[in-house]
């Protein structure tokens, strides 16, 4: 039965009338145009949820109290399990359902039923790869009843609410959606609820982007050039998350008290060319032969060469008389090699990136800090994922409370969770506290395949059978697409989802035996997320756990995506886990670039065992932070990734809370959340002093008054990124062009900014330089990659780059051509300050003074569907924004922007919060919009003006506190 709709509305806000008055105005006026008709007032309201009274809802045992704050934040309090996780689908239902409705038709790869054809690429890759049939293999045969039992009771009260809701009553999108075609909902079902588990680990797959770029770049860079582009971890500047501790190579344990012994070491790796041996654990590794190096254009040094995990010295990079560094070896090898990646990754730039942009740069802050530190006594810990800004926000504050804990309902949590999937996935119990950040582990390989005319592939020097299987996409106004999937004992076969995608093997450079060519090899994908796990099991755990041990058990089952665990408890303890399904890779093969799929040498030996990945305890230094920096030093001897964060941010928290605690001094909850607010920025600390050495001058007195204007803006300047800083806008707009002079432009089109056009000499062109009329031999180029993905996006990583050439003036990378091209590292710096200050006089106006970085680095909210692609009146109704924002790349405050790209912002602290373990009521918490998926809902956007000025929300618990708060409570009965 549909709910009984017995209770009033909840209760109104002042000026909410007034809005939709205007609002059903505008649109009377407006949407005849499109649809013939309009939305007045009643479609815009007819959604919003009952947040007050009774309502009857199938399936439950007893009764369910829903208690909401002024910010429509539910607490739910049962009396049995089921009944709290059935509350938990309807509730959620009831704000969230058209977000709930895109993300599981996304991950089953049938966005076509809803939005047509324009989606059909993208359902046909999401099935090739599988992540449906993943989480029906997970559900069936690795979670565990009591999981399943909760996954269908939030699926009944998600589809308890669909029983008594459809079209406008569910969403305005739904509204919206009548007009195009006659979608209606299915059922909401408990695979729908694990499949959005591989979506999150899509978007933080860690090092897949960098695998492509790295291929891609070698058409204009050689091998030693692009390592320079991925310098050596900062070990001795930017401390891994654990610091010390040996691993066990007997007990396959890893002990953060232990010393590591020689035989422990690693092997050292060579560099890309022929590949140096990795050693196992436990073993003395054999020393990596070092790689076979591009030829060096003019002005090339070559440098000595170093692993990835010991800085070694680099060469300078070679600048042909082109402007760019020296084209890599390979010939028509590399070009095969670059069509196919190329259109890769045109691939998965069409998937929706619901997390945020993948690279370099992007990832999260947690951090924790003892009792012995903090004006509370006990511990405090901070968390702020960075993820997409989009519109409602990706997370959804919730509590879920047994009225009475015991054995048989252990649930006492709140804290922040996904819209259809039941539990709470950051937050903390009645006894401890947890925050996640990305691991950044590699758990993604592509390989070549040799791929039969007769449905076999090579392996081994056999000849195996293709898997094949059969899919039809149903698409909305449009006949149904029917496609074959393939897959090879190493995953399937991406490279059939695209043309040119199936040409990535044509040349593609192979070391040692390898078969016949012929028409060039397939490209599969092996990835850990493609085999069924047991983290939803995890998340339960994690809710349920009551101290370190059950923490780290509860760690041991997560899976996917692979992140950093933090945690703290009532008791005064803190500590942190790497968990996650890491893959064990053979010796030849370090996971950097394509591997060739027919030699068994280049498999996967199974998986990191969860006791061998790194983890810590109360350390002597009384505080562990995590910012997707390196997890640990490189004693360790298992390779996890060789492409991490560089620790930018990680290095600044430490500082801050090295500042704080130094003489006695303590930590307070406020002084944590102004840590989440720290807008230093670390490259703005490191050029500003070369900057203001730069002798600007214009071609007369006046040009160069002109360029000096700016130029001040420096002086005084104290590296913060403030809203309102105009310095900040500057320094910016310079490090943008700097990175375009001395990197961007040398770099391949499938690498640079869409649209952005060059004239540059032919890829892997052995030809002469002029023509025979003397005129250099040039091609015109244009950029491929959309703006929020291109490079050089301004990461730690270039911020890595730039500091070890900035005391080199003569290095190559600082030269461009032309006739007026720079000679050093002076002179395109200060092209760059010309380019910033015409840039900006454009954007921001001549007067300097009235400037602000805020005015440049806009965040504008934008839903993910509709409110990107559908009608102007629909987009006009679901977005928001802009906000002029503080912070930036690689800053604490993470409101990220990609330099190739602009300075919009792309990237977002998507939530933070400070938990207090002395007394839980005492946290503070917010988010990016609000509770509400609801256009003109009150609790639509209600946190997003507190979240830009970085506050947070009082955080109620206790049964006492969350009453207080309460402004409206809705029970449910059976």
């Amino acid at each position: 039965m549909p709910p009984n709709n017995t209770g009033p509305s909840g209760k109104k806000k002042k000026g909410r009338r007034a809005r939709l008055i205007v609002i059903s105005l505008v649109l009377l006026l407006v949407a005849g145009v499109g649809y013939g008709t309009y939305w007045g007032v009643s479609t815009v309201r007819a959604s919003f949820p009952e947040m007050s009274g009774t309502l009857a809802l199938k399936g439950l045992k007893g009764q369910v109290k829903v208690e909401r704050d002024a910010n429509g934040i539910p607490q739910v309090y049962a009396d049995n399990a089921e009944d709290l996780f059935r509350a938990q689908g309807f509730v959620q239902a009831q704000d969230r359902f058209w977000e709930m409705d895109v993300r599981r038709h996304l991950t089953a790869g049938r966005l076509s039923e809803m939005f047509g054809s324009g989606q059909v690429e993208t359902d046909a890759f999401v099935r090739t790869m599988g992540w449906r049939r993943t989480a029906q293999k997970e559900y069936d045969s690795k979670l565990s009843p009591e999981t399943k039992k909760y996954l269908q009771a939030y699926s009944d009260g998600v589809n308890a609410y669909l029983a008594g809701h459809q079209g406008k009553s569910l969403s305005v999108e739904y509204a919206a959606l009548e007009f195009e075609n006659d979608y209606k909902p299915e059922k909401w079902t408990p695979v729908d609820s694990v499949a959005w588990l591989k979506a999150l680990a899509w978007d933080l797959r860690a090092n897949m982007r960098d695998e492509i770029d790295r291929s891609l770049a070698a058409t204009r860079l050689d091998a030693r050039q692009i390592e320079q582009l991925y310098p050596a971890y900062p070990y001795d500047r930017n401390k891994p998350i654990v610091e010390g501790g040996a691993y066990d190579a007997a007990g396959k344990a890893f002990d953060p008290k232990g010393t590591p012994s020689g035989s422990t070491q690693p092997g050292t790796q060579g560099t890309p060319g022929t590949q140096g041996t990795q050693g196992t654990p436990g073993g003395q590794g054999t020393q990596g032969t070092p790689g076979t190096q591009g030829t060096p254009g003019t002005q090339g040094t070559p440098g000595t060469q170093g692993n990835r995990n010991a800085q070694g010295s680099q060469g300078t990079p070679g600048v042909p008389d082109n402007g760019g560094p020296a084209k890599g070896t390979g010939g028509a090898a590399a070009g095969g090699l670059r069509t196919g990646l190329s259109s890769l990754s045109k691939t998965l730039d069409k998937l929706p990136a619901l997390l945020g942009p993948n690279g370099n740069g992007i990832g999260s802050n947690s951090w924790v800090v003892s009792g012995k530190y903090t004006t509370t006594g006990k511990p405090l810990l901070a968390n702020d994922p960075h993820l997409a800004p989009q519109m409602p926000s990706l997370w959804y504050q919730m509590g879920l409370h047994c009225t009475r804990t015991s054995e048989q309902c252990p649930y006492d949590v709140a804290g922040y969770t996904f819209a259809g999937m039941p539990g709470v996935v950051i937050g903390h119990n009645k006894d401890i506290a947890w925050g996640m950040t990305n691991l950044g582990a590699d758990v993604a390989d592509f390989y070549l395949e040799k791929v039969n005319v007769n449905g076999t592939y090579q392996f081994g020097g056999k000849e195996l059978p293709l898997a094949t299987r059969k899919e039809t996409v149903k698409v909305a106004g449009g006949k149904d697409r029917e496609f074959t999937i393939r897959e090879t004992n190493n995953g399937p076969l991406v490279s059939d989802r695209n043309d040119e995608l199936g040409k990535v093997g044509q040349d593609a450079p192979v070391k040692g035996a390898a078969p016949d060519r012929a028409e060039g090899y397939a490209v599969a994908l092996r990835w850990t997320a493609l085999e069924p796990g047991k983290t939803m099991d995890a998340v339960f755990e994690l809710n349920r756990a009551t101290d370190w041990e059950s923490f780290r058990k509860a760690a041991f089952d997560f899976a996917v995506p692979a992140q950093n665990l933090i945690y703290a408890d009532t008791k005064g303890n803190i500590g942190y886990q790497a968990p996650g399904q890491i893959p064990v890779r053979n010796k030849k093969h370090d996971g950097r670039l394509p591997a060739p799929g027919w030699d068994p040498a280049y498999r996967w030996k199974g998986t990191v065992p969860s006791t061998a990945l790194p983890w810590d305890y109360n350390p002597k230094r009384g505080y562990i932070v995590t910012a997707n920096q390196a997890v640990v030093d490189p004693k360790y001897p298992i390779a996890l990734t060789s492409d991490w964060g560089y620790g930018t941010r990680s290095h600044r928290i430490t500082e801050l809370i090295q500042s704080k605690i130094k003489d006695g001094g303590k930590i307070s909850t406020e002084d944590m959340q102004k840590m989440q607010m720290d807008n230093a920025s670390e490259i703005g600390r490191l050029l500003t002093p070369y900057l203001l050495k730069i002798n600007l001058k214009g071609p007369n007195q006046r040009e160069t008054k002109y360029l000096r204007e700016a130029q001040d803006l420096l002086k005084d300047w104290d590296y913060k990124q403030d809203a309102d800083s105009a310095a900040a806008a500057y320094f910016n707009a310079v490090w943008r062009n700097t990175l375009k002079l001395a990197f961007g432009n040398k770099l391949p089109k499938e690498l640079r900014v869409k649209g952005q056009c060059l004239r540059v000499r032919p890829p892997n062109d052995s030809g002469p330089k002029e023509d025979l009329n003397g005129r250099t031999r040039l091609v015109t180029e244009c950029g491929e990659r959309e703006p929020d993905a291109a490079q050089p996006d301004g990461g730690d990583r270039w911020i890595e780059v730039v500091r070890g050439i900035l005391d080199k003036p003569e290095n190559g990378w600082w030269k461009t051509s032309g006739r007026n091209g720079a000679k050093n590292r002076d002179d395109l710096l200060a092209r760059a300050m010309k380019d910033a200050r015409y840039e900006l006089t454009s954007k921001l106006g001549k007067d300097v003074s009235s400037w602000s970085w805020g005015r440049l680095h806009q965040l504008n909210l934008k839903n993910q569907t509709l409110g990107k692609e559908g009608p102007a009146i629909v987009r006009w109704m679901l977005n928001r924004g802009p906000w002029n924002l503080a912070g930036g790349e690689a800053a604490v405050n993470a409101a990220g922007w990609n330099a190739a790209g602009g300075y919009e912002v792309v990237w977002v602290p998507s939530m933070r919060m400070v938990v207090n373990l002395e007394d839980l009521d005492k946290s503070r918490w917010i988010n990016l919009t609000g509770a509400s998926g609801h256009a003109y809902h009150d609790n639509y956007y209600d946190q997003t003006d507190k979240w830009a000025k970085g506050e947070l929300l009082p955080w109620a618990f206790s049964p006492g506190a969350v009453k207080k708060a309460s402004e409206n409570t809705l029970t449910l009965t059976p």
